[in-house]
């Protein structure tokens, strides 16, 4: 853990990454089916020694995170996910919803090191912690990163801000964890009182939007923040490095990014929801879809790192939509398609005022003509039980911001 690097995982060729998570996958798929009642079940027909690559994990089944919460009702607490009992970790949580998470015993087992590694915190510095250390697990992630790293960890959780700025200047605290909306609060708080808070000089942030206005703002306060990118249920997903130049993929986790609604992977570049696959023996979640979206990035980080990047949270893919009084899922739009070859991408606009509303299906496609607008529209009719008309689109002519449904609707 010294150097540039958390470790040499970070700088391994393509090849042999993949190779390395391919074998991995299918020893992990073996596991879950074997220890865990969920999988046990939703891939029992699965030869777990074929899923060896992107194209085979693709052909199994989505489990998404909205689902969690009945499944969770029907086999408590974990939904049959957990291949250890609730006994054998180290910490469960309680997630809105509620949804419940399970922490394994081991150092750091969230992966969270990774990512403070590359924001500069390392042995000897002093982190504040802001995350939530109630209830659910953010708070805990970097917690225990950071002792992994060999940090020291002032708990300060969320709220009480004068005392979060005493500790802060009294401490000589290094580095921040937390949201970045509560750090500017800190160091705003910190320069009207005068308080000397120039030790805290760098962060990893994340919960919400980084936006580059709110960066600017606070390193203009005296403090340089990277983001991550992780879910109470997966832990480290992606995160920033110095080069700021997307989100590297942590060496943990096999990402897919998929079209909003199927379990399609899509082209590199293009947006769709994240789903992961973990490798966690303890909790084995495999083609897990987070309802986030975002999109790959060609090539390497500048940085040296050579996993994968992606650009980030771009915001949510469960774009169902209430149409003259019934529920219109993306799957739904993406079954539509699917229908007819001859499309290759859909985006279904609803437009018109509350009670009077209209449908189009826009698709991208290289043919023309009525007789493939008609059959679309009595494909779509078939499939969502409502009428709608059907634009015939060129390829590449859709915006490429993941959506499905666009809720085009005045609301005046």
């Amino acid at each position: 853990m010294s150097g540039e690097f958390y470790d040499g995982l970070e700088t391994r060729s393509a090849d042999e990454r993949e190779s390395t998570l391919m074998a991995a996958l299918s020893k992990q798929i073996e596991h879950a089916k074997a220890n865990t009642a969920y999988y046990g079940a939703l891939l029992g027909d699965v030869d777990a020694g074929s899923v060896v690559s992107r194209e085979t994990l693709a052909s199994l089944p989505v489990t998404r995170k909205g689902d969690l919460l009945e499944l969770q009702k029907k086999t408590p607490p974990f939904g049959g996910m957990n291949a250890v009992a609730p006994s054998a970790l180290g910490r469960v949580y309680m997630s809105p919803g509620p949804i419940y998470d399970a922490e394994a015993l081991e150092a750091d087992p969230w992966r969270f090191a990774r990512s403070l590694f590359a924001a500069g915190f390392r042995k000897g510095d002093i982190v504040h912690n802001c995350f939530s250390y109630h209830l659910t697990p953010a708070g805990m992630m970097v917690d225990s990163a950071a002792r992994a790293i060999g940090c020291a960890v002032f708990p300060g959780g969320v709220g009480n801000t004068e005392m979060q700025v005493q500790a802060a200047a009294e401490l000589k605290t290094t580095g921040y964890g937390g949201t970045p909306s509560f750090l500017k609060i800190i160091l705003e708080k910190a320069r009207e009182t005068g308080a000397d808070v120039s030790s805290l000089k760098k962060g990893l942030v994340g919960g919400e939007a980084l936006p580059p206005s709110l960066r600017k703002e606070i390193s203009e306060l005296g403090c340089d923040v990277l983001q991550c990118y992780g879910t109470a249920d997966l832990g480290l997903v992606a995160y920033e490095s110095p080069a700021l130049e997307g989100m590297i993929l942590d060496e943990g986790v096999i990402v897919e990014i998929v079209r909003p609604g199927t379990g399609d992977p899509v082209a590199e570049g293009e947006v769709g929801e994240i789903v992961v696959t973990t490798l966690n023996p303890n909790y084995p979640l495999i083609r897990f879809g987070t309802g986030d979206m975002s999109a790959v990035l060609a090539g390497a980080s500048p940085c040296g790192r050579t996993n994968q990047r992606i650009k980030g949270w771009m915001g949510r893919a469960d774009q169902t939509t209430k149409i003259k009084g019934m529920f219109v899922h993306p799957g739904q739009v993406a079954e539509v398609a699917k229908r007819h070859p001859e499309v290759t991408k859909a985006r279904l606009v609803v437009t018109g005022r509350t009670g009077d509303d209209v449908m189009t299906l826009h698709c991208e496609t290289r043919e023309s003509g009525n007789a493939l607008a008609e059959a679309v529209a009595a494909s779509l009719q078939a499939v969502t039980k409502l009428r709608g008309s059907v634009e015939l689109v060129a390829e590449g002519s859709l915006a490429n911001d993941g959506k499905v449904i666009e809720d085009a609707r005045s609301y005046d």
